[in-house]
């Protein structure tokens, strides 16, 4: 069994997490970044990491899911509406 947990926006993901999960945050906070300027202030925001079944799915606070495959080992991502 598996536990979850919590991190802040910009704190390092568990070490856990797949690589290529990792890029995905990183790809994720950046964009968010770079929104900064268009009043996007996500630096309270928090990421939540559950495992379903063995597979890492990680939400942010905004709504932003992420989802690992470990068949293809590869993360989809749904946008909050």
């Amino acid at each position: 069994m598996q536990l979850g947990t919590r991190w802040s926006f910009g704190d390092e993901p568990p070490a856990g997490l797949p690589p290529v999960m990792i890029g995905a945050i990183a790809d994720v906070e950046q964009e968010l970044d770079d929104g900064a300027a268009e009043g996007v202030d996500p630096s309270s925001w928090r990421w939540t990491l559950t495992w379903l079944e063995g597979r890492a799915v990680v939400e942010l606070d905004d709504g932003t899911v992420l989802h690992h495959d470990p068949a293809t080992d590869s993360v989809t991502r749904e946008d909050p509406a």
